[in-house]
């Protein structure tokens, strides 16, 4: 008798980790419509399949649940029980978790779809209020026309802004060079003998200009002469 209910207690706790692995299969496919961002009106034909089967997993795993409390009670040796209780808890945890997140993904699809039907219920309003109302319709266009002028407008302002600011900047920048050139004159000025020393660099500089002009001319003299 214990060999026959241990078989039996094998045989139900296997199709209930076969029935769990289903619903968590089939909770992957289905949850990937509570992510849509657009949903159809109406649940399409494999949403209404998979929340089917899901829903019909679950009352199997309830099912089987049960003959395992059955089972459990029908058990004489004590340890072989308790092991057999925690499995049994373990399941009934499961089944209660998953029946939450049925219920939460159910909830989650249908707010998706209200809303998608919502703003395309909203379009659908507006479309035909446009067309029972050309005048209103074409002053909306123009709004939206001067709402877009507004923005390029206050783009190009942007613009002119840091544009005046740069050239501001140009402005002190020219200043403060003209500032540091003063004052490298004035030094010069209070500096004896700077002036004549700068006049005689000058000097020398228009000699050697002079002297490698000639030597450039020179040169090329005699090369004409030579060819």
């Amino acid at each position: 008798m214990a060999s026959a209910t241990g078989s039996g207690w094998a045989q139900l706790r296997q199709q209930a980790r076969s029935l769990e692995t289903q619903t968590e299969n089939l909770f992957h496919t289905y949850s990937q419509y509570a992510s849509m961002s657009k949903l159809p009106p109406t649940p399409s034909e494999e949403e209404q399949r998979i929340e089917s089967q899901l829903k019909d997993l679950l009352e199997q795993r309830e099912a089987l649940i049960s003959q395992l409390g059955r089972l459990l009670d029908s058990e004489a040796t004590l340890t072989a029980s308790a092991l057999k209780q925690n499995n049994l808890t373990r399941h009934r945890e499961v089944l209660h978790d998953h029946r939450r997140e049925l219920q939460r993904l159910g909830v989650a699809i249908a707010e998706t779809r209200d809303r998608a039907n919502l703003l395309s219920n909203v379009r659908s309003d507006i479309d035909a209020y446009r067309a029972s109302n050309p005048a209103a319709a074409e002053a909306e266009y123009m709004l939206e026309e001067r709402g877009r002028i507004d923005n390029s407008h206050n783009m190009m302002d942007g613009v002119l802004s840091q544009a005046y600011a740069i050239n501001e900047s140009f402005g002190l920048q020219r200043e403060t060079l003209a500032s540091i050139n003063r004052r490298i004159v004035g030094a010069a000025n209070h500096i004896p003998g700077m002036n004549t020393l700068m006049g005689k660099i000058g000097t020398k500089r228009r000699r050697d200009a002079i002297i490698l002009g000639g030597f450039i001319g020179f040169c090329f003299l005699m090369l004409l002469f030579f060819s």
